[in-house]
């Protein structure tokens, strides 16, 4: 015994000495780095989980794994068939994640099949463990093997149906053949209401990182996340993205994968309608993401060449009109934003990419923008405003079976807040009494030049407009719009033919009215209809709108000047006040302020009371 204890105390002494580290033991790190080992996986490193690796332990398949993972799946495949343990597909799912990365590094260009049918089986298995049947109880919520499964089978699901690098992702009927046999597959639409005629492709949003926008947005659940594309259509020639979700279900276990009876379900969900689905009676979030299809549609659009070159030049006008952000559906409240002067629906982004975020918002909701080029004269872009959305709602609905479309809110920044109230505005003769006393119709004048009259001295409000939102709109003109400003600007301006024509026709009323200075002079620009002294803005700001629409108003004001002082660089908060709105919002901000997340919650308030007083109530 004496022996022992002295070779014992031998072989600790030069352990010691030697400063060597003991074969078992543990290190203090850092907590993120415990945080990393302990939640290491597949999914983040190119080991599994101590989950998994437990399981290979069981069965002696550590080391065999590492040196031939196909038949060591096989053999595990073969357990789960006998053994009912749901550690068993939870260990499957990730090691087959594990191989199709390794089958995936190995071959190109591109994504193997071999790996692609692997990345499918680790989603089926993830599916077993999760909802699957089977003697074995489920794990706890807590566990967090229900987590790293959730991702499992998503990404598993993503990049199982890819068929390049490119994110692209093909939904089809057939058989797929996957490691442990042949899955009978069969593609089905239950939440997604469009045509598929309608889409031109399929990406995997999981696939790209978002850039430029504040966040991004997405719900927690099962399923692969995609991106709708659609084909061009429209007047703009234009594809439209939307969010939808992908959801494998599956028909059987183990033991029918093996034996060629597993049969499984792809199933089409489309953001805006769905949320859950039901499996087994219980109901199962759908993951989504909203952000995605937003900022990919953003890359390289011909939009980011508008705003500024639209504002001085008269070659873009065929930019001008509303783009639908997603394809149509009925039952939805449009809601159209409307930018400002020298500016884009871009500027929308933010606000659009938040609004998007919320459930209810986009389930009772549809998003457009209108474009138009902001240096025309605020009445003749406010005339294009109502004609497209008046010829939207005919088309879209020609039979008048969608009241929603009968109750769109048009949020406007700046001038585009101007455009906004004269969808919502009865002006009666008041704009018309500025330049004649005489009625339009007893003029002596041409059926063309009546026209042009008509469309920009009388507004009526339109029925298909139920609520107006003012954000920074300068009522009663731009403090920062001087005469100098004008007369500089308008030097590099140009406008289309026909309005220049129109204009040489009303010139020659001028002895028959009684012009302001803005219009004797040529084409009025919206700058000069935003001056502080132009009779137009003035009166227009003090006609309230019309009775049965609401309208509500957001104001920024930088610094802590109090109302009804402040202003925000470029308009003042007087300008900015009316007193007809349902509510004011102060918001600390520069004039761009349709991107602060302040002025975005409150238009999420606005929009979710709005629903509360629509009638009757949609979907």
């Amino acid at each position: 015994m004496k022996k022992y204890f002295l070779n014992g105390c031998l072989a600790v002494a030069l352990v010691l000495l030697a400063g060597c580290v003991t074969p078992i033991g543990a290190d203090k790190v850092s907590p993120r780095q415990a945080y990393q080992h302990l939640h290491e996986n597949a999914l983040n490193s190119s080991r599994c989980s101590s989950d998994t690796m437990r399981v290979l332990n069981r069965y002696g398949l550590d080391e065999a794994f590492q040196k031939n993972p196909d038949a060591t799946l096989a053999k595990l495949q073969a357990i789960a068939c006998a053994d009912d343990r749901r550690d068993l597909l939870f260990a499957l799912s990730e090691l087959n994640y594990l191989n199709a990365d390794r089958q995936g590094r190995s071959v190109k260009p591109g994504v193997p099949r071999l790996a692609r049918n692997s990345y499918f089986a680790s989603a089926i298995y993830a599916y077993l463990y999760l909802l699957g049947e089977g003697k074995d109880a489920r794990p706890n919520l807590f566990d967090l093997r229900i987590r790293t499964a959730g991702d499992l089978y998503n990404r598993g699901l993503a990049q199982g149906l890819m068929v390049n690098t490119n994110a692209l992702v093909e939904l089809a009927s057939g058989p797929r053949q996957t490691p442990p046999g042949v899955v009978e597959v069969q593609f089905t639409q239950p939440g997604f209401p469009w045509d598929m005629n309608m889409i031109k492709a399929f990406y995997s949003a999981d696939e790209y990182v978002v850039r430029g926008l504040s966040t991004r947005n997405r719900d927690s659940g099962l399923g692969a996340p995609l991106i709708a594309v659609t084909g061009k259509f429209g007047k703009f020639k234009e594809s439209v993205r939307a969010p939808v979700t992908v959801f494998l279900r599956v028909s059987g276990d183990a033991r029918d994968w093996s034996a060629g009876k597993l049969t499984a379900t792809l199933e089409l969900y489309s953001t805006f309608d769905a949320a859950h689905v039901d499996v087994n009676g219980k109901q199962v979030p759908l993951q989504t993401d909203t952000t995605a299809p937003i900022a990919q549609g953003l890359n390289n659009s011909p939009i980011w060449k508008l705003g500024i070159a639209q504002f001085f030049s008269a070659e873009l006008q065929n930019k001008t009109g509303t783009r639908r952000m997603e394809p149509y559906t009925p039952g939805q409240i449009p809601v159209v934003f409307v930018h400002g002067t020298a500016s884009s629906p871009v500027w929308w982004a933010e606000m659009w990419n938040t609004l998007n975020a919320d459930p209810v918002l986009r389930s009772r909701y549809q998003f457009w923008m209108f474009n138009y080029a902001s240096g025309k004269p605020i009445t003749m872009s406010a005339g294009i405003l109502r004609n497209d959305l008046m010829n939207l709602v005919k088309t879209l609905d020609p039979e008048g079976k969608d009241a929603a479309l009968r109750h769109m809110v048009v949020i406007g920044h700046s001038q585009g807040g101007l455009l906004a109230k004269l969808t919502a505005t009865d002006t009666g003769d008041k704009l018309w009494q500025l330049v004649s006393k005489t009625n339009i119709d007893a003029l002596d004048i041409d059926v063309p030049t009546r026209d042009l009259l008509r469309s920009n001295f009388f507004f009526k409000p339109l029925p298909c407009v139920s609520r107006v939102i003012f954000i920074a709109t300068p009522h009663r003109g731009s403090y920062q719009n001087t005469s100098f400003v004008q007369n500089l600007l308008n030097r590099f301006m140009s406008f289309p033919s026909d309005l220049v024509e129109a204009s040489a026709s009303l010139m020659k009323l001028n002895d028959t009215l009684n012009l302001p200075p803005s219009l004797r002079k040529g084409v009025p620009s919206s700058l000069n209809g935003m001056a502080t002294d132009n009779p137009f803005m003035l009166t227009l700001a003090d006609i309230p709108v019309a009775p049965d629409i609401k309208a509500n108003s957001i104001i920024a004001i930088k610094g802590d000047d109090q109302p009804p002082n402040g202003a925000d660089g470029v308009v003042q908060y007087t300008s900015a006040h009316v007193d007809y709105t349902e509510s004011e919002f102060i918001v600390r901000s520069g004039h761009s302020c349709q991107m602060n997340p302040l002025t975005i919650e409150e238009v999420r308030r606005i929009l979710l009371e709005n629903l509360g007083e629509t009638k009757p109530a949609f979907r």
